[in-house]
């Protein structure tokens, strides 16, 4: 657990902040349905899976025709609102002497694109969104599918890296460690966390704090 063998990282949230986009793209839909329009806060908070679980409750049987309205939405907006979160870009480098992926509930075509536009992909060996296997996070497919892609096998060694409870349990059950980024404030805070049934085995403040252990450890394993 100590040193990572490879490290997989979820997306929004812990490597980059592109909530205005997805709610810029959802309140359209919003006002296609008739429905009230969200603050980027409250995408924050409600939004937490992928849109085949996301949008039944809030989309009733029309939940269907609402994602086929989302993804022209999105694709008109979301490039103009990936913002990399402080510290990102410089604990990758760190990062970068092990194998890295990431798993996403955002829709895989969004997520490669996101991760182009950055300018990231020589950075990651396996790219994994929602819909690309036959369930999404916290079913551990999506992280199995990341793993036999860069060529290992889940285990201690293997970090999977989120900001959520969701990324907690999606790390255990794909017998990972549970990495949590941040101070998990959307999910009752660290001490709820990890209380939990799926505790972070560690945890960083933010993504400076990653980096000194990485650059600490990486170099003495």
């Amino acid at each position: 657990m100590r040193v990572p063998s490879v490290i997989v990282f979820d997306w929004d949230n812990t490597l980059v902040d592109a909530w205005a986009g997805i709610v810029g793209a959802l309140n359209e839909v919003f006002r296609e349905f008739g429905l009230p329009p969200w603050t980027v806060e409250e995408g924050r908070q409600r939004i937490r899976g992928p849109m085949r679980e996301s949008f039944p409750p809030l989309f009733g049987e029309r939940w269907e025709a609402a994602v086929d309205a989302f993804g022209p939405a999105m694709a008109r907006v979301h490039l103009d609102h990936v913002r990399v979160l402080s510290g990102t870009e410089a604990m990758l480098d760190v990062a970068r002497c092990v194998p890295l992926g990431i798993v996403s509930n955002k829709a895989g075509p969004f997520l490669r694109r996101e991760v182009e536009h950055l300018g990231w992909n020589p950075r990651f060996r396996a790219i994994v969104g929602a819909g690309d296997c036959e369930a999404d996070k916290p079913h551990p497919a999506p992280v199995w599918h990341a793993l036999a892609r860069i060529g290992v096998q889940p285990g201690p060694s293997v970090w999977y890296v989120g900001d959520t409870a969701l990324d907690m349990k999606t790390a255990h059950a794909a017998g990972c460690t549970a990495v949590l980024l941040g101070d998990a404030a959307h999910d009752g805070g660290l001490a709820l966390m990890q209380g939990s049934d799926c505790p972070p085995g560690l945890h960083f403040a933010d993504a400076a704090a990653l980096a000194r252990y990485l650059e600490e450890n990486l170099q003495e394993g």
